[in-house]
Formats: C-alpha cells, sequence, structure tokens
C-alpha cells in the first residue's frame, strides 16, 4: 500500500495539495534542500517556523483511517507522510519513504539525534518565542504561518557544531535507495492474481511515490487509487476512487 498526507488531515495535519476553501490563499511551496542549505538566514526561517509547528503537530493523534489501516495489516505501507502517525496506530510493516519529523540529522557528521531533544534547545535558546506567535497558523509538515525570523537562534549540532536539519527528504533531496529498493521488493513480491496496490490519500504528483504505481501497473497489478480529486495515478489505475480516506478505510475493514 501507498500512503499520502490525505490520510493525516483528520488528524489536523493540512496538505500541501488536497481542496484549498474558496477565499483563502494558494498554500505555500515547501523549503527545498537548495533553500536550507543556501544559508544561516533561510535555515532560521526553517527552524522558527518549525520550532512553533511542531510543538503543535507532535500531539496530533492517529485517526480513524490510521487505526482501519493498522487493522487491514498491509503486507508493507509505504508513506510519503512523516508524522509517525501510522507506527502510532499499530500498523506493523512501514517505510517512511521520506523519513520522519521526530528525527534531526546533522549535515556535517551525519550524527543523529530526537526532534524532542533539539526542540528544549530551541526553547532555551528563544525564551518567550512560542508565546509570541501562539496564534499563527499551522501549515503542513509542521510549518507555519511566520515571516519575521531574523532573531530566532538556531542551536548547532552539539557533536561537531555542523548544521542540523530534520532527518526527512525535502524537495530536491533523493529518497535512499535503499529505501526505494525495499519497497519496490515488496511490490514486485506480489502476484497480480491475489496482489494489488492501494494507494490512499495521494495527490502522486511527486515521482518519489508516483514511481510505485507505474511499476505496478507495468507489473500488470490491479492499482487502486482513493484520493478526493484527480491524481496523476488516475490512467494507470484499475480503479480510481474519490472519497475521503478516512471514510474509505473504515467502511473497508468493516466485517
Amino acid at each position: 500500500m501507498l500512503g499520502g498526507a490525505g490520510l493525516s488531515t483528520d488528524s489536523g495535519i493540512p496538505d500541501y495539495r488536497g481542496p484549498v476553501a474558496e477565499g483563502l490563499p494558494p498554500r505555500p511551496t515547501p523549503m527545498t534542500y537548495g533553500d536550507f542549505v543556501s544559508g544561516e538566514a533561510a535555515r532560521q526561517r526553517y527552524w522558527a517556523r518549525s520550532h512553533l509547528g511542531w510543538a503543535r503537530m507532535r500531539h496530533a493523534e492517529p485517526n480513524a483511517g490510521h487505526h482501519a489501516l493498522a487493522r487491514l495489516d498491509p503486507e508493507l505501507l509505504v508513506t510519503q507522510n512523516v508524522d509517525g502517525l501510522h507506527e502510532a496506530a499499530g500498523t506493523r510493516r512501514v517505510v517512511a519513504l521520506h523519513g520522519r519529523i521526530a528525527d534531526v540529522v546533522c549535515l556535517d557528521c551525519r550524527r543523529t539525534s530526537t526532534r524532542v531533544a533539539l526542540q528544549q534547545r530551541m526553547a532555551a535558546a528563544n525564551p518567550g518565542w512560542t508565546e509570541r506567535h501562539a496564534d499563527v497558523e499551522v501549515r503542513p509538515d509542521g510549518d507555519v504561518a511566520l515571516e519575521e525570523t531574523r532573531d530566532f537562534v538556531v542551536p548547532p549540532c552539539e557533536a561537531c557544531g555542523g548544521v542540523l536539519k530534520p532527518d526527512v527528504v525535502f524537495f530536491g533531496e533523493n529518497v535512499p535507495a535503499a529505501r526505494v529498493e525495499r519497497c519496490f521488493a515488496a511490490l514486485d513480491a506480489l502476484d497480480p492474481a491475489d496482489g494489488a496496490l492501494l494507494a490512499v490519500g495521494t495527490s502522486l504528483t511527486v515521482m518519489s511515490g508516483f514511481r510505485f504505481v507505474r511499476r505496478a501497473a507495468k507489473a500488470g497489478l490491479p492499482v487502486v487509487v482513493v484520493n478526493r480529486g484527480a491524481t496523476r495515478g488516475d490512467e494507470l489505475a484499475t480503479y480510481a476512487v474519490e472519497a475521503g480516506c478516512t471514510p474509505f478505510l473504515v467502511d473497508l475493514v468493516q466485517p
């Protein structure tokens, strides 16, 4: 199975490509890897916003769709989400294709650490920051609508003083090859006679997810795409279902 951001919207985590209510501004383009490494100002902007957003995002709970999917118990769930909610719901076999926002990596020494620890360090280095910006709008992936970030202090890596980055795949980065190969292997092991690829809550706009639909279709596997709105994979799908993720999955596991 392949899952996307639509699976987490009912947990209060917005997506980048779902429908936008009339009269609201379009969603922003997420920060790219090139932006992040371009200089200190870009990293200040990212971490200042993320510090506020993640403080809320970390309290998100799995919704009924996550729990239904855990009951469905797919051979492998390939999630494009970074929120860890599938694991929290009890899904046993998960590949977090784009990593997890709860982990942090140093771009210099490659040491990994927890986001909880970094959050505490950022709070200590920026007293009162959260309280001063308590009313900002939350955006996808733990981002918020905040423009003035020049005063935010970004702590360096404790081991080497290097640049810290969330251990997730930004736009402009490649998914680690071993992760992709594990997903391909699981897909290739399916028999078209009794296996299928179910893609739920993803527009399949990004190649990192779309490639699995393309591979399944080429192998003759049935492909079922469930999403609100059209997707890039609709023409390859055996069935394209326009529906919300949570009601679809809940109905799917009903006895």
